[in-house]
């Protein structure tokens, strides 16, 4: 049984700016915890998430070898969009990233309804990876229930993120190490089979021919090309992870920089890369990989045995980095949020360690609760919740464009020395990655399959009319209040 000291130490809780979160950790009262090797892997792990191992099947299904096409457009638009962000970040690194931007560049409205919807987004990813997760684990061991083994999931992973920022790094490190080897090492089999050097592969129709042997390259014609997009672009989420992690580490601003000049060789290896590895080792419609998944799919054509139990290890590690990484930025998230006075005073004070210990209880509550909706109410509330966080994202990269249109200028003018990172052929650039995003969530609009695109961007914007609507009564408030005080004076 532990013992609790007489008298916890926080750290001090100076009145909070209402207009700015970039704060060294020492100011903020979280601790520079994060080596650079921690970092260096969150960057390179945080754009492999599970969705690309258990999602790129329908994908492949739905547009044939096009999905190519579909995987270097969206990874262009997240390409551009950390750019952006990392412009930002480096300049005035925060553990609020690009809400704390929003909220400089485009008002407290803006940083309050973001903030608050990219914190939802998460502790719904939290409920969907614990299960998911369950999913596997009592698979191997029946003997525990589902539910028991997301429980133990979820609480493992909350006494990582609550020992030390440390201890999230270096769980993270691993997870992500063991993610980047296993893609590393299917391209690097995959890609000798593919050239017909692979010694004792079981496939030797192999090779380049079926990106067009199998009714061409575009087999479901141009438009299938959108619909790739639609079911690949929420695998992308959680490369902006690394600018929250960055502001808990020694040098931020290098971090940064360092991350955002990878992002365009992570995605073209880890996603273009092993999808093309895919499509060349089988044809398109293959039925084993809407049946087994892409990767084991393709493990198995080439003989390598076990494939599936291989591919399970590897996807728990994935819902496992994904869970890690989500109690973590959603707890930073709300911490920001309290820095700001846009959330309960408690979650901007940390312990000891410098951990912002309401902040994660409050996030993994949620989780908790969510996780129970999954199996109470799969159908309806969990289905609501899932498909009201499904746009959420792309809301996320719409306000990180708006925000460094703004937020160039205000570098430029208070210190020009800070802008490390520049996004490229300003501000042509950005205005079209916004058009592109639009564009992404208009062609939503025509996806009315059940739980499909259409719902999901109806909700969602439903969900940030109300968070919006609230942001704005409480700026309202705040400046009545104002007024009435000065009044008084």
């Amino acid at each position: 049984m532990t013992t609790r000291p007489p008298s916890p130490v926080v750290s001090p809780s100076p009145p909070p700016s209402p207009s700015s979160d970039t704060q060294s950790p020492e100011q903020s009262g979280l601790q520079a915890g994060l080596k650079n090797r921690h970092l260096s892997m969150i960057a390179i792990g945080g754009v492999i998430g599970a969705g690309l191992f258990v999602g790129s099947a329908s994908g492949i299904t739905a547009a044939g070898p096009g999905i190519l096409l579909s995987y270097a457009l969206v990874g262009a638009m997240v390409v551009f969009v950390m750019r952006m962000l990392g412009e930002m970040a480096a300049a005035n690194p925060s553990s609020g990233s690009f809400s704390a931007y929003a909220d400089r560049a485009l008002g407290r409205w803006a940083g309050f309804s973001i903030g608050w919807l990219y914190w939802f987004f998460w502790v719904v990813v939290l409920a969907v990876e614990a299960t998911a997760g369950a999913v596997i684990l009592e698979g191997w061991m029946p003997a525990v229930p589902q539910w028991g083994w997301a429980l133990i999931v979820m609480v493992v992973l909350t006494a990582t993120n609550l020992a030390s920022v440390g201890s999230f790094g270096e769980f993270e490190f691993w997870f992500a190490g063991i993610k980047v080897v296993a893609i590393a090492g299917f391209i690097v089999i995959g890609g000798l089979a593919v050239l017909g050097v692979l010694p004792g592969s079981d496939n030797p129709g192999a090779g380049f021919a079926h990106l067009t042997d199998a009714g061409g390259f575009l087999p479901n014609g141009p438009s299938a090309i959108l619909t790739g997009v639609l079911l690949v672009v929420f695998s992308f989420m959680g490369s902006e992870i690394v600018t929250l992690a960055a502001a808990e580490s020694e040098n931020p601003r290098r971090a940064v920089a360092k991350a955002t000049n990878s992002v365009i060789w992570r995605v073209g290896v880890f996603y273009l890369g092993s999808i093309l590895v895919v499509v060349c080792l089988l044809p398109w419609n293959d039925p084993a990989i809407a049946e087994k998944g892409s990767y084991v799919a393709a493990l198995d054509s080439i003989g390598i045995p076990h494939a599936g139990e291989i591919m399970n290890v590897v996807v728990l590690t994935a819902v496992l980095s994904c869970l890690n990484s989500g109690l973590y930025t959603a707890s930073r998230m709300a911490f920001s949020l309290g820095r700001r006075a846009d959330a309960p005073q408690s979650f901007a004070r940390t312990n000891a360690r410098g951990v912002p210990q309401a902040a994660i209880l409050v996030s993994v509550v949620f989780g908790f609760v969510a996780v129970g909706f999954n199996y109470l109410w799969p159908d309806t509330v969990f289905r609501f919740l899932l498909n009201s966080s499904g746009a959420i994202a792309l809301f996320v990269w719409l306000v990180i464009c708006f925000s460094q249109l703004k937020m160039r200028g205000i570098i430029l003018r208070e210190d020009p020395e800070k802008l490390v990172v520049r996004m490229w052929l300003f501000p042509y650039l950005t205005w079209a990655t916004i058009a592109v995003i639009t564009f992404v969530l208009g062609y939503m609009l025509t996806d009315d399959s059940d739980g499909g695109g259409r719902t999901q961007v109806l909700l969602s914007v439903l969900l940030a009319a109300l968070v919006v609507a609230v942001a704005l009564i409480r700026n309202r408030i705040g400046s009545n209040t104002k007024d009435k005080a000065g009044s008084l004076r």
